[in-house]
């Protein structure tokens, strides 16, 4: 599987004929520097963590200008389907979705999902995990935005993800101590990718403590960085 973070917690995966955009929030994105045509060329899917903005980001432009199927809970699918966006799968809390060659599964995140337009608060369902898997890939575990919760001992015994998203950025979602002490607690993966940090001012704006905390635990910590793929192996 080949991965690319884009900034703040969107990530691009390519594997088999998929590639699949996570909460692709491009333009207006301070940690992303690319073009966001190329970033999302292709794309056949797109799935959604939460409701709110800088995770929603450019689905919509995207989904209508590349076809994609847009995967997220059953609110947010129909706030895009009021605007124009065709191919939507709603799921929730829970659920798997066959996306033909891969499945979604939708898991608990300790967040609010709200989209805000103005003085109008949309509610947007609840915010969510989401773990992939497809034959032969490694299985991957976004965290999306949340605080750490006793169930993702119960992940891991469902899913072993083999690839962590995680959110270090603190203030909004865990800081980068707190996310170390929840992989080192309950999963055992092959690697763990940052995210959520470096964008916004008021977030941490690099990973050195989260590498910091994870020193000594056995985990390979893949310091991502904008635009740069790396590959990983299911073996």
């Amino acid at each position: 599987m080949r991965i690319t973070w884009l900034g703040h917690s969107a990530f691009r995966l390519e594997f088999a004929d998929k590639v699949v955009l996570i909460d692709p929030f491009l333009t207006g994105n301070p940690g992303f520097s690319g073009e966001g045509e190329a970033a999302s060329a292709g794309t056949t899917h797109i799935l959604i963590t939460h409701g709110h903005s800088d995770h929603i980001g450019d689905t919509i432009d995207i989904a209508k200008r590349t076809g994609a199927k847009v995967v997220a809970n059953f609110e947010i699918c129909m706030w895009l389907a009021n605007r124009g966006v065709s191919s939507i799968d709603p799921m929730n809390s829970g659920g798997t979705t066959d996306q033909g060659g891969f499945q979604v599964t939708m898991v608990r995140a300790d967040h609010s999902s709200t989209m805000i337009d103005g003085e109008v608060f949309t509610p947007m369902g609840n915010p969510h995990g989401l773990i992939v898997t497809a034959p032969g890939e490694p299985t991957v575990y976004h965290m999306g935005d949340t605080d750490l919760f006793m169930e993702m001992e119960l992940i891991q015994e469902l899913h072993r993800p083999d690839i962590l998203m995680v959110p270090i950025g603190d203030r909004f979602t865990m800081g980068a101590e707190r996310t170390a002490f929840a992989v080192k607690r309950f999963f055992t993966p092959k690697a763990v990718i940052p995210c959520h940090f470096g964008s916004f001012p008021i977030i941490a704006q690099n990973a050195d403590g989260f590498v910091a905390a994870m020193e000594g635990s056995g985990v390979q910590v893949i310091t991502p960085h904008v635009g740069t793929a790396v590959t990983i192996r299911a073996d």
